[in-house]
């Protein structure tokens, strides 16, 4: 790693009346607007794409497609890869983060940034397909692309979050009689955690976004129903998966958003 880059949610809302700590509202109406916007936009969408079908007389392709039983199975297969590849990025990076930064070997460090970039550098489809080839298709394959691709953002904010802490105030951690480890476990992470959380919520919709290639490599989600809408020119099908796709991942970024108010210790 040569530098602390931050990455930031990707589908962080950025408030434009609030550049400065001092502008941002005060109002508890306007707070609570903010923190449910994401939720509310998601919900008025999906219900004008449930009206706009609704609304449409559908083939006997479509229907096969377009009906709750479908829907459900191609979600919870497309959650299942999105979440337990960022619980696997999680167990992954953070503790190879730590040890970067603990590092004083250049050589490492390097070391380590490249392998992390050459994972998020490759095209997701690119990716996937190679490991598919050089290996086997479905879920597990699937599993390890979407892993490399958004190993990185977890990576380089765990290093940030550390780096970025102040030396007195490790000094000032064993001044008080704590080893290293109690510093890192009581004091430093918990002062990086506002960093790291943002790359964790950078890697889910990155997760959210691979997945949906997985279908070419016959491990389901909702890129089956975009392909075969595609293949098929059956638009219906490629709006809702599509849609579907995007509602997920907003709603994972304002869902993780909130567990990083929750956990962001106070005076932050």
């Amino acid at each position: 790693m040569t530098g602390t880059h931050v990455a930031e949610s990707a589908t962080t809302i950025v408030d434009l009346s609030a550049t400065t700590p001092g502008d941002e509202p005060r109002g508890g109406a306007a707070r609570w607007f903010r923190r449910l916007a994401p939720l509310i936009a998601v919900v008025i969408v999906l219900a004008l794409l449930a009206l706009w079908i609704s609304s449409r007389e559908l083939d006997s392709i479509e229907q096969r497609t377009l009906n709750w039983d479908y829907l459900l199975a191609r979600t919870r297969e497309h959650l299942v890869l999105t979440f337990v590849a960022s619980a696997l990025v999680a167990a992954l990076a953070i503790p190879i983060g730590i040890a970067v930064s603990r590092s004083t070997s250049r050589i490492f460090r390097g070391m380590v940034g490249a392998i992390a970039n050459i994972g998020q550098a490759t095209p997701a489809v690119g990716l996937i397909i190679l490991l598919a080839i050089a290996w086997q298709t479905g879920f597990t394959t699937a599993l390890v692309g979407i892993v490399a691709y958004s190993f990185l953002p977890v990576l380089r904010n765990t290093v940030a979050g550390l780096d970025q802490i102040e030396p007195s105030v490790r000094e000032s951690a064993r001044g008080m009689g704590m080893t290293s480890g109690q510093s890192l476990w009581r004091i430093e992470l918990p002062l990086a955690s506002p960093v790291i959380i943002a790359g964790l919520r950078t890697a889910l919709v990155f997760a959210v976004g691979v997945a949906t290639v997985a279908t070419f490599i016959n491990a389901g989600g909702l890129g089956d129903m975009i392909v075969n809408g595609l293949k098929l020119q059956r638009y219906p099908v490629v709006v809702v998966g599509a849609v579907l796709v995007a509602a997920i991942a907003v709603l994972i970024d304002w869902f993780a958003g909130l567990v990083e108010e929750l956990v962001k210790p106070k005076g932050l």
